[in-house]
């Protein structure tokens, strides 16, 4: 078998001829820093944060800057749900470009720094405003770096999503997570033969089912407040029973089928900062639309029923405190939030 080429929003990865999907994780590894030693300091308004809300590696950026009240200092640029081979684009803005920016596309400010990049332009994408530049493209590094080098300028109240006392633990965890659940329901979504495609639906559930007897005990991954480790969870889990179920063929169980990681889920959707980001259109029109290989009518379902999204969890009486010693964010800017009518909906 020939590899193939297959396209993900956090990024571009191949079938290759064993017919197992891989994940091109070259990024551009450039930081912006507290110190400013790759050559980008932290700076209120030197930054647009580009993202698309369809995509669940860049849904985390978008989380993590609510949660830590960057919105004044960190402006966000929104790409439309889907893309051609060339680039995100900026459909959703006032004749298509970026207000800030002034882009058509995503693919712009990578060309603008290297006109010759090589690679998948993804989101989420950290542009520098003046030169119209990417700097970034990392996302894993990017929640980090909000969380610690941006540190200066978070709201006041704001919770430590990555303490230094649990960063092992968060590492470990995320190590897990990532492989077998971000990045296996692609691996089962996009594998090219049968075997392939077991080892990955095989390693999703069982880590799914190891997280549930984790979060049976506990209310959130890593000690008892919310950090990095629960965002990146939350963000598949979000997109689970709308498109990995189906589009993917991870369908042992739905999310609501499985009790634990049910109500977990339900409390994060619940708590500020997750389920105002959460745009199930965009998340339903992005991987039924752009994925025509797998779905080659481009019809995107009209589920699922959402009204259970909002009934009570109870997970609040295995204790803990989603902030810590903090609060939580305000309302999501009005030019932020997600439409009504994208929102999971609840019962009339």
């Amino acid at each position: 078998m020939e590899s193939s080429s297959a396209t993900t929003g956090g990024s571009t990865g191949y079938v290759n001829p064993q017919g197992s999907f891989e994940r091109d994780q070259r990024y551009i590894t450039t930081r912006i820093t507290a110190d400013g030693r790759d050559g980008y300091p932290v700076e209120p308004g030197r930054y647009r944060l580009v993202v698309s809300r369809a995509c669940p590696w860049a849904n985390r950026a978008s989380i993590v800057r609510r949660l830590l009240g960057l919105e004044p200092v960190l402006s966000l640029g929104v790409c439309g749900p889907t893309h051609d081979e060339r680039s995100w684009t900026f459909d959703l803005d006032p004749g298509g470009r970026d207000p800030v920016l002034g882009i058509e596309r995503l693919q712009e400010a990578y060309f603008a720094r290297f006109p010759d990049y090589p690679r998948g332009i993804t989101v989420p994408a950290l542009v520098e405003v003046a030169t119209g530049q990417v700097v970034t493209n990392d996302f894993a590094q990017i929640t980090l770096d909000l969380s610690t080098e941006w540190r200066a300028h978070h709201r006041a109240g704001a919770p430590d999503l990555y303490p230094e006392h649990l960063r092992d633990e968060i590492h470990a965890v995320n190590d897990g997570v990532f492989r077998d659940v971000n990045n296996g329901v692609y691996r089962a979504g996009f594998a090219g033969t049968q075997g392939a495609y077991e080892r990955a639906y095989d390693r999703l559930f069982a880590r799914l089912d190891a997280l549930s007897e984790r979060l049976e005990r506990q209310r959130y991954l890593v000690g008892d407040t919310i950090t990095e480790a629960d965002v990146r969870l939350f963000t598949t889990l979000a997109r689970f029973d709308a498109v990995y179920h189906g589009h993917f063929k991870c369908n042992r169980h739905k999310l609501t089928e499985m009790p634990v990681l049910w109500a977990y889920f339900r409390d994060l959707f619940q708590t500020p900062g997750f389920g105002d980001t959460t745009d199930l259109e965009h998340i339903k029109a992005h991987y039924y639309v752009v994925h025509r290989d797998i779905n080659p009518t481009g019809v995107v379902p009209k589920g699922p029923d959402t009204a259970g999204w909002w009934a009570p969890h109870h997970r609040e009486e295995l204790g803990g405190r989603p902030f810590g010693d903090g609060t939580p964010p305000g309302p999501p800017l009005p030019a932020e939030a997600v439409p009504a009518d994208h929102a999971p909906q609840r019962s009339a």
